[in-house]
């Protein structure tokens, strides 16, 4: 398993991030299909203390985490850049990603949601202890779609 450092994203990150591109149907998670996502994702003053960038041993950019707490709990956003996904990396990147948010934030639990097609990701979701709680609509992409909210403890 590879170690992560996690930093406050800056605009080089950000705008790396903003350029992946992901092969279908992940591509639905391609920030430019969200223009306010992306409007977010870019905004200094938005991102600042939300998102974090991950780093491998070789300081290269491997992911993110979107983390904002909320009452007792830290909701979850993160992405692995296209080129590793699918190849195990997942549950390690999300278990050090969640540690890194327990140290910053000390909360109780941890929320996050998924688009439902997303099959890879939930079974990576539940393997790190997330339990299903509900689907529900979301608007996002230009159109409703249905996402999995899911929890767990800290």
């Amino acid at each position: 398993m590879s170690s992560y450092a996690f930093r406050p994203m800056d605009e080089k990150d950000a705008r790396a991030v903003a350029a992946w591109r992901y092969e279908a149907p992940y591509d639905f998670y391609d920030t430019v299909n969200d223009q306010d996502d992306l409007a977010e994702l870019l905004d200094p003053q938005r991102r600042e203390g939300a998102y974090f960038s991950a780093f491998d041993g070789s300081d290269a950019l491997v992911g993110f985490f979107q983390l904002e707490k909320k009452g007792q709990s830290v909701e979850v956003g993160l992405g692995l850049r296209p080129d590793l996904t699918g190849k195990g990396f997942g549950l390690g990147f999300l278990l050090q990603g969640l540690e890194f948010a327990r140290q910053r934030f000390s909360p109780e639990g941890f929320r996050l949601s998924v688009a439902t097609f997303n099959e890879r990701a939930i079974r990576v979701y539940e393997r790190a202890g997330f339990r299903r709680v509900k689907v529900f609509m979301h608007h996002t992409n230009g159109g409703e779609h249905p996402f999995l909210l899911m929890t767990r403890e800290a």
